[in-house]
């Protein structure tokens, strides 16, 4: 709308601009057509009585003088300033025989005051030829009523365009606001039903997964038996994850997802977390090593453990059996930096823009996932204020960095050092 109202001004005011100079330029072109023929074909001397003011008639409102070959000059009263009156440059311009139109102004003084004011003129000067000899006419033009009707035009689309923007604002955002209720609505209880949805498939997985177990204990000698009970309890342990990944994302969009915020160093986070990340790597024939120095931050304990088992579990399920993953945890300018390094085959270039996006898996990606783990991740790092990213790394696979703001109000101790995890 600013735009537009800006386009149909500039476009009214050139028009009217345009117009105004039009007019004038009309006015003067023909008193000094007229005094350049009456110039010329005059016999004897130059009449003064054609030249100075004119009140009514065509050319009312105008000031017209001649200037001869030897810079004389023919009808300025004593009382016009003549250190401004000829215009030098028109006078020049015309005798070169050219038509010449410009603007400038002239230096008027209030004989009461004695204040000064700029007077803006239009200056129109003609050549004329008389008897071999080139003359030179102009015709002055007051054009204060021509920029005071541009300025009052300015005011009132000035204001005008103001008030229109205004009413547009709040009739646009009235309409919006009316336009969005029910995509909020829909939004609200889509984000409910998840969040309901996932807390009320807790319960029953839960039983699920208790009465695999027990009905394990009795079907021990059942090998085929106990074959079908770990295919059922992986896909519910599986299912279960999923449901987890799903009832925090409900809470986030829905703004029930909390963080509680306390000194903490990320490397004893790391360390605490590869306690239970070590036999998912040792299942799967992979390594871990951890190399680690002081990096306090401020964070919730939960999230940042979380944050280290999703990375480190994506880097083990994407590492072949024998290979390595290489948890790094050091300080990196103001923030300090939590490195995964695997030993897979690396993020495709086509992937990288997509790889934090919910439910999305790399068409390479190995069976298993939900594609829900990284999103957690960037979602925890952003309520850290911290960011996340993804690259390849040097003669390996990926590399996964998340950088935190330092805590430099933290003194306590952290480990610092190596730890190594072989599969057996």
């Amino acid at each position: 709308m600013l735009l537009v109202l800006l386009a149909l001004g500039l476009a009214l005011y050139l028009a009217i601009s345009s117009s105004l100079a039009q007019t004038g330029e009309t006015q003067l072109r023909e008193r000094a057509s007229a005094l350049a023929q009456t110039l010329a074909q005059s016999r004897g001397s130059p009449e003064r009585g054609r030249f100075g003011f004119v009140f009514g008639g065509q050319g009312s409102g105008t000031f017209a003088l001649a200037v001869g070959p030897r810079d004389e000059v023919i009808g300025v009263p004593d009382f016009v300033p003549t250190a401004e009156i000829p215009d030098r440059a028109g006078l020049a311009a015309a005798r070169g025989g050219s038509i010449d139109v410009r603007t400038a102004s002239l230096t008027d003084r209030d004989e009461v005051t004695g204040a000064t004011r700029a007077v803006p003129i239009r200056v129109m000067s003609v050549p004329a030829n008389r008897r071999g000899q080139t003359y030179v006419v102009q015709v002055i033009q007051d054009r204060t009523p021509e920029v005071n009707t541009l300025g009052v035009f300015l005011t009132v689309l000035g204001i005008g365009g103001l008030l229109a923007l205004t009413a547009s604002l709040l009739a646009g955002a009235g309409y919006a606001t009316r336009a969005l209720v029910p995509i909020r609505d829909a939004l609200r209880r889509q984000r409910e039903f998840a969040a309901d949805a996932s807390h009320e498939l807790r319960t029953p997985l839960t039983i699920v997964r208790g009465n695999v177990e027990l009905v394990r204990r009795r079907v021990a000698d059942d090998a085929t038996s106990a074959a079908l009970l770990d295919d059922v309890d992986a896909e519910v342990t599986h299912l279960a994850a999923l449901v987890d990944d799903l009832l925090l994302l409900a809470r986030t969009d829905s703004g029930a997802a909390q963080l509680t915020a306390t000194s903490l160093d990320l490397a004893d986070v790391a360390l605490d977390a590869m306690s239970s990340l070590s036999g998912l790597a040792e299942g799967r024939g992979v390594s871990l090593e951890l190399a680690s120095a002081p990096a306090p931050v401020m964070g919730d304990p939960i999230r940042l453990r979380q944050l280290v088992t999703v990375l480190v579990d994506n880097g083990v399920r994407h590492t072949p059996r024998g290979g390595r993953v290489t948890i790094r945890v050091h300080p990196d300018g103001n923030r300090s930096a939590l490195e995964v390094i695997d030993d897979g085959p690396g993020v495709r270039p086509e992937d990288a823009p997509h790889i934090f996006d919910r439910f999305w898996r790399s068409p390479t990606a190995p069976a298993g996932g939900t594609g829900l783990g990284l999103a957690i991740a960037s979602w925890i790092v952003e309520q850290h204020s911290g960011s996340i990213a993804v690259d390849r790394a040097d003669g390996r696979g990926a590399r996964f960095v998340a950088r935190l703001p330092l805590d430099r109000g933290s003194a306590a101790p952290s480990p610092q050092g190596s730890v190594a995890r072989e599969p057996r």
